[in-house]
């Protein structure tokens, strides 16, 4: 097969690239140019996109004697994953940008251009396992637990997963490390990127507002008390605790958490813990990487990228879901996404509209 592997200039990439080589495809490399005014160095382990990145995956691409371009995409990336992660916050909601990235960027966009260009697929070193299964290709979790992105892929639709290779699945982190050591590249040290890739610094409280203006309003309990004063409700997500700055004390000294945040009043709404359990989940924009559930069916639910698992009935109703959880969690918030699993295997996923309690 030809294939594009995309080359971000970390080591998991890089191992990607030379097992998509060893396995007999003819493979180039592409790393994608996401920012339109890239650093010339990453500040340690945060952020992407930089010249470093970009001149450390053309180096292992020459090790490995594969063709290397840069594919500029900053405009759709700052449309689909940056604006959007404004306008999610602007909202009122807590997006998931790496959800995006990879449903509209790496699997839509790079894919898009890769089958145009009459490649056959997309090589990418996510911690993910594709499984040939009754029904054709199905997404399946890594075998290293503590790296499985198998929930960050749980919005690719099944023509974009029977386009895609996931090479690291099967091998754990530390194994990585050492085989890129053994293949001699340089990378093989570098530190894992994380947090929000464009916002370099951690400050995503300071990024927003820079782009959103501070907007002071009302902190509220339970009980209606005005508690505390924000710069700002797009700052705060349901279940926050630190960081409040809240000026009355419960009699009760108990801690107080976010509940709700509405942007129409600029009101950010404050309560006791026992306020944040929820067990129903409705969720829109569901993507299913194969058949879709019919009737109420029983699954596992994944509300964060390394997050617990937890039992639920789900009932899909076109675009469309309803989550029931046998058991109540704290921090659910809209624009989050839930991932359905049915053991290892990745059902699909929906961005969270709206969460509750159930009555029975």
């Amino acid at each position: 097969m030809r294939v594009v592997a995309a080359m971000s200039g970390g080591v998991d990439s890089a191992v990607c690239a030379a097992r998509m080589l060893d396995a007999g495809h003819d493979v180039v490399g592409v790393h994608l140019a996401l920012s339109q005014s890239a650093a010339t160095l990453r500040e340690s382990a945060r952020g992407c996109c930089t010249i470093e990145d970009a001149g450390d995956a053309r180096r292992v691409a020459d090790k490995l004697g594969i063709p290397f371009y840069v594919w500029d995409m900053a405009d759709r990336f700052r449309e689909d994953v940056v604006e959007d992660f404004v306008s999610e916050y602007r909202a009122g909601r807590t997006p998931n940008p790496c959800l995006r990235c990879n449903e509209r960027i790496k699997f839509a966009a790079l894919l898009d251009k890769a089958l145009a260009l009459e490649f056959d697929a997309v090589a990418t070193g996510h911690y993910a396992r594709i499984v040939d299964g009754p029904n054709g290709r199905e997404l399946h979790r890594a075998v290293d637990m503590a790296k499985d992105q198998s929930y960050v892929l749980g919005v690719l639709d099944a023509d974009q997963l029977a386009h895609s290779f996931f090479p690291l699945g099967d091998t754990t982190k530390p194994d990585i490390r050492k085989e890129a050591a053994e293949r001699g590249f340089s990378v093989a040290k570098k530190p894992d990127s994380h947090d929000i890739c464009f916002i370099a610094d951690g400050d995503t409280q300071g990024w927003l507002t820079s782009r959103l203006g501070a907007a002071t309003g009302p902190i509220v309990d339970e009980s209606g008390e005005v508690v505390g004063e924000h710069d700002g409700a797009f700052a705060y997500t349901v279940g926050q605790r630190r960081g409040l700055g809240l000026k009355v004390p419960r009699a009760d000294g108990a801690k107080r958490y976010v509940t709700q945040v509405d942007p129409s009043s600029n009101t950010v709404f404050v309560g006791t813990e026992d306020l944040l359990g929820v067990d129903e989940i409705h969720g829109s924009h569901t993507r299913w990487p194969g058949p879709a559930p019919i009737g109420e069916v029983r699954l596992g639910a994944q509300l964060r990228a390394h997050g617990e698992e937890f039992a639920a009935t789900v009932r899909a109703e076109g675009d469309e879901i309803v989550v029931r959880l046998d058991e109540r969690t704290r921090g659910v918030a809209p624009g989050q996404s839930v991932v359905l699993y049915e053991g290892a295997r990745v059902v699909g996923s929906a961005t969270i509209t709206r969460t509750g309690r159930s009555t029975g």
